[in-house]
């Protein structure tokens, strides 16, 4: 456990890493390409380490070095090269972080990646440390299967160890039968190791964004409340005063507690099940910028990406008021037909609506290659009425969720 901010002592702290140097950043992704152009606005200078050529990092940055993650010589290269290391997903080795953080200073930390890109750990971790999680049950092997069901019950949701992301590598069960079909499934792709969670009937799901710099200024983005579809995540709304009423405080405090407990300097998204009883119980962690945050590049004075290269740089943290409500949406490789995109003239011509595209040549199903944000000074209802009327240019048509409110 970390001390409290105010038990910091400056003087031992890191000097500030100044506009000018040399940013770092793991990982060649959309993630990394909004934080690459958020620190190039600021004066840096952008280094990414990808295995990816031309990557959308890649493509904005000031030096790509294409290399595996685990390459030693690379990471002595890439270290020699920048003042900072960032990381745009957490999945990348915890040991290489280790390697670098011997040489630069490297936020968020190895031990942290180590806890969030592990779904057993990271479980663990909060319900040892006291926070409210689903019930779940480890999985080492599939003679483990029963006894981990019998702990949680059916329905449940079986769920891959580590690397999984955008619903890969989870399947809701609701018999034995299931389950030994989905596991056998996993084993082949992804390894032995499993998690089994009790299934939650939440009402809602929502997200806080933490900034936490190593001095422990703390500033949070949200609530926001986010609809999935095919687990991806298709659209997140906030509002100006979402972050006011009682659930949204306790939200956002629980994110404070859980960023000092694992000593995250950075960023952090804490998902929360909030249940038909009014409980939040944490769902996952990403130690990184998140998509449910991308409306902030539109809607905020200082937007997520921006905020991360100030806590890692050791910069005051900016303001992340809301100033407009917001809707962002996800655009998929689903709405290209025939490798055509969609209407970006017909998109473009809204007024309040602000595009987003990530550099991705090729167009997948369940890929994303942008976002979009609405903004409306009204509110959601607006909102939801023009995403209904953007439907047609969104090709195949995607379905308006019922918990639009």
């Amino acid at each position: 456990m970390t001390p409290p901010a105010d038990a910091l002592d400056p003087c031992e702290l890191s000097p500030a890493i100044l506009p000018g140097a040399s940013f770092g950043i793991l990982g060649g992704g959309q993630l990394g390409r909004m934080t690459a152009m958020a620190a190039k606005q600021l004066g840096y200078r952008v280094v990414v380490l990808t295995p990816e050529r031309h990557s959308p990092a890649g493509q904005v940055c000031d030096r790509e070095i294409v290399a595996d993650y685990q390459d030693p010589q690379a990471l002595e290269h890439f270290a020699r090269e920048v003042s900072v290391v960032t990381v745009e997903f957490e999945n990348i080795p915890a040991e290489s972080l280790r390697e670098l953080a011997q040489q630069v200073p490297v936020h968020p930390s190895a031990n942290v990646l180590a806890v969030c890109q592990h779904r057993l750990r990271e479980k663990t971790f909060l319900q040892e440390a006291g926070f409210a999680v689903t019930p779940f049950a480890p999985l080492g092997s599939i003679v483990d299967l029963q006894r981990a069901l019998d702990s949680v019950g059916f329905p449940a949701v079986l769920k891959t160890a580590g690397f999984g992301y955008d619903g890969k590598g989870q399947a809701k069960i609701n018999n034995l039968n299931e389950a030994r079909a989905a596991y056998d499934a996993f084993s082949q792709t992804y390894g032995g190791q499993a998690i089994v969670e009790a299934f939650v009937p939440f009402r809602r799901e929502i997200s806080v964004i933490g900034a936490r710099s190593a001095q422990g200024a703390f500033a949070a983005y949200g609530p926001v409340e986010n609809v999935h579809r095919h687990h991806i995540l298709e659209t997140s709304l906030v509002t100006p005063d979402s972050h006011l009423d009682p659930l949204a405080q306790q939200a956002i405090e629980m994110t404070r507690q859980v960023m000092q407990a694992l000593d995250v300097v950075g960023l952090l998204c804490v998902e929360f099940f909030e249940t038909a009883t009014g409980e939040l119980l944490i769902n996952e962690l990403a130690p990184r910028p998140h998509n449910s945050g991308h409306y902030s590049l539109d809607a905020c004075a200082t937007s997520q990406f921006e905020q991360l290269v100030r806590a890692v740089c050791g910069l005051p943290l900016g303001s992340p008021q809301v100033h407009q409500t917001a809707l962002m949406v996800n655009l998929l490789g689903d709405s290209w037909q025939q490798e055509q995109p969609p209407d970006w003239a017909y998109l473009l011509s809204h007024p309040n609506l602000h595009l987003h595209l990530y550099g991705k040549a090729q167009a997948r199903a369940g890929r994303k290659m942008g976002h979009f944000t609405l903004l409306s000074q009204t509110g959601p209802t607006e909102l939801w009425e023009q995403w209904r009327q953007l439907l047609p240019v969104l090709r195949p048509a995607v379905a308006v969720p019922l918990s639009n409110g």
